[in-house]
């Protein structure tokens, strides 16, 4: 199921998004190929994966740490609050 990230996740990604992206760059530069849309795509698709694997890798080391979240509410939960908020039509 999805899960929000946490805080740590944010930042450390963002911050490794900015390497790899000023990297890559410098490195394409360096091999003489030419600046574009298609190296610019290039940058992103490939920061964004770094970025997605360092935060994967956060995660994992928090929940390593500190343990598995608890699991969500489910719609049993849900259909009991509205029983309660909206009581039955006569």
């Amino acid at each position: 199921m999805f899960e929000l990230p946490s805080m740590w996740n944010l930042i450390v990604s963002t911050i490794v998004f900015i390497i790899a992206a000023w990297y890559l760059h410098r490195f394409l530069e360096e091999q003489g190929i030419p600046k574009g849309m298609t190296r610019g795509l290039l940058v992103f698709v490939i920061a964004s994966l770094v970025s997605w694997g360092a935060g994967a890798g956060v995660d994992w080391t928090q929940e390593k740490i500190e343990g598995p979240r608890p699991a969500a509410k489910t719609t049993d939960d849900l259909s009991q609050l509205l029983k309660v908020v909206v009581p039955a039509q006569p």
